[in-house]
């Protein structure tokens, strides 16, 4: 019997729920830190990881399959899910940036959104594993991969 493939991707929840657990630390030390401007700053990165923790539970998960006989991409983002289907995604390829002095790869999808074309890129983060894994899985639900 053979496994069957993944087909969502998301931020690991153990990433978002360490992230949450920092903002929190960090708020505490907000509270008890007695330094006017290392309060100010504490308390940004705190948000910044609140902020980071709860973007990431709100987009889970992040990328998508529904199959079916016409099987759908479902991209969540800030505002909801965004729907696609294989006719609408133009191209998907991994592309390696160069970040922090590494080449990083990026899943690089084109997609026809309402008319308009729209590039959207995942990273290692948002998939919870390799871009160049996301992208052998979706090559059997596209049809421009």
């Amino acid at each position: 019997m053979t496994a069957e493939p993944q087909l969502s991707w998301s931020t690991p929840p153990a990433a978002l729920a360490v992230c949450g657990i920092g903002g929190i630390v960090l708020a505490v030390a907000v509270v008890v830190s007695n330094d006017g401007p290392g309060r100010l700053l504490i308390g940004l990165a705190a948000l910044g990881l609140l902020f980071l923790a709860w973007m990431g539970f709100r987009q889970r998960p992040r990328l998508s399959v529904e199959p079916g006989p016409v099987p759908r991409i479902v991209v969540r983002g800030l505002t909801g899910p965004q729907y696609y289907t294989p006719q609408q995604v133009l191209r998907a390829r991994v592309v390696s940036y160069r970040r922090l002095g590494r080449r990083m790869p990026m899943l690089e999808m084109d997609v026809d959104h309402q008319g308009e074309e729209k590039l959207l890129i995942f990273g290692r983060w948002d998939l919870g594993t390799r871009p160049e894994n996301v992208l052998d899985t979706l090559r059997g639900y596209l049809v421009n991969p």
